[in-house]
């Protein structure tokens, strides 16, 4: 493949690379550049969200780059303040380790593991020394810190900041300099980070990383990022089934946007498809992303026969969703049950799916779809 080509493909479902010019350039140098990306180990599991930039490390990977996948086990005790409105609580060591070990597990999934690195940040962060520490500081202002949208609106609402925030990018870019990273890939709510990554690199008489940013993946909801606190997420180490009934729930808008990102479909092609039929396309793609081809099929066979046209009535009965409304009270006030005490037993008996998708818990996130209760009863959420 020629510089260009791989630029073309690597350029794709990215919104914005700094610079450009200088990626093309590392790329004519014919050598395998490092690229890094870090992940923080804050919850066990990795989601679509997540895949976004595995994906990204896994074309460089296939172009023969050197991809380097770092858990930040140290910078997760200090906390990303990226877009946080508040102090972050802070982890214990033992949830740090737990959830790194299960990083490793899942991200093989998509990732070539023999030609994956796999680092720790601790290990060479640990070992600066306070005058380390020092001579770090001094590359970062209090008033770049405060220039920041997230930290500037928190200043001016009188919410605290610690000065162990301030010092997160500082370690972020330090990582950087620790690896001689050519290239660091992130989320477009990473950029100033990224960027610290570029100033202490210049600073430590390197040349420059290139930093390539990724879209932030809206989850199932449609609106808000892809998160486990908000209960939108699709995680990569689901059963099949579910994973492929999450994705038949999201709206057609976000279906393209998947596409785009999650894909290398041709968009032009799919936008000439039947919705339906896209979306099942799409399903079945994510599913064998990380399952073997077979249970992509499979888990397509089983919504299809679940959701098929013959076992849904036509004229089913439609609920529009309100604010802070739960699923319990929508199955009293449409009469699909009883009680509370009945919703909730049918929940427990997973006698409830949404989409094709079994219902875990009274506080299910609600969004549009068919709701199944029981064999024969079904409720359209709008």
């Amino acid at each position: 493949m020629t510089p260009q080509d791989a630029l073309k493909k690597i350029a794709r479902g990215t919104t914005e690379i700094i610079s450009l010019s200088d990626l093309e350039a590392k790329l004519k140098e014919g050598r395998p550049l490092v690229i890094k990306a870090g992940f923080d180990p804050t919850a066990p599991d990795i989601h679509l969200g997540h895949t976004v930039l595995l994906r990204k490390m896994k074309q460089f990977q296939d172009l023969g780059h050197k991809v380097v996948f770092l858990i930040g086990d140290f910078t997760a005790q200090v906390g990303d303040p990226t877009g946080r409105n508040e102090l972050r609580k802070k982890m214990s060591l033992v949830d740090i380790e737990k959830n790194a070990a299960t990083y490793k597990a899942q991200v093989f999934k998509i990732l070539d593991p023999e030609k994956t690195q796999v680092v720790f940040n601790s290990h060479w962060l640990n070992k600066l020394t306070p005058q380390d520490l020092l001579e770090l500081s001094a590359h970062l202002t209090v008033a770049q810190m405060l220039a920041r949208a997230d930290f500037k609106k928190r200043f001016e609402s009188g919410k605290e900041i610690s000065l162990l925030e301030f010092i997160y990018p500082l370690l972020q870019g330090f990582d950087s300099v620790h690896l001689k990273a050519d290239v660091e890939l992130g989320g477009n709510d990473q950029k100033f980070n990224l960027l610290m990554g570029r100033q202490l690199q210049e600073a430590y008489g390197q040349k420059p990383q290139v930093v390539l940013m990724t879209p932030l993946l809206e989850g199932t909801d449609g609106v808000n990022k892809m998160s486990k606190s908000l209960g939108n997420t699709i995680g990569i180490n689901e059963a099949p089934d579910d994973i492929f009934g999450k994705v038949m729930s999201i709206s057609d808008e976000l279906m393209l946007r998947y596409y785009e990102i999650l894909t290398e479909e041709d968009i032009a092609a799919i936008q000439k498809m039947h919705p339906k039929e896209a979306k099942l396309k799409l399903a079945q793609t994510i599913v064998e992303m990380f399952y073997p081809t077979s249970e992509g099929a499979k888990a397509r066979a089983h919504f299809e026969s679940t959701f098929s046209q013959h076992q849904i009535p036509e004229n089913i009965p439609e609920f529009k969703i309100a604010a802070g409304q739960k699923l319990v009270d929508i199955l009293v006030v449409t009469n699909l049950v009883a009680s509370k005490n009945e919703a909730r037993r049918l929940i427990k008996e997973k006698a409830v799916s949404h989409e094709g998708v079994s219902v875990s818990d009274e506080n299910w996130p609600l969004m549009p779809g068919i709701l199944k209760i029981g064999k024969r009863r079904f409720l359209k959420l709008l």
